[in-house]
């Protein structure tokens, strides 16, 4: 069980990362001419990603054993 809320909370990151995405997509925010869309969508994808692993390896120190 707790190692499940475990998983489930470093996920929250990156499932943020993607929803911003989503969010970006159907505001009509993210449009094909946006200036250097590419790097932001690695920058943003590679944040979600790098918070995930950090707030993994922090709980599974902390609570999984």
């Amino acid at each position: 069980m707790l190692r499940g809320i475990c998983i489930g909370t470093a996920m929250l990151p990156w499932l943020a990362a993607m929803y911003a995405f989503y969010w970006l997509d159907t505001s009509g925010t993210w449009t094909s001419a946006t200036a250097h869309r590419g790097k932001l969508s690695v920058l943003l994808l590679a944040s979600g990603i790098l918070l995930s692993f950090l707030s993994w390896t922090f709980l599974s120190r902390r609570y999984v054993k």
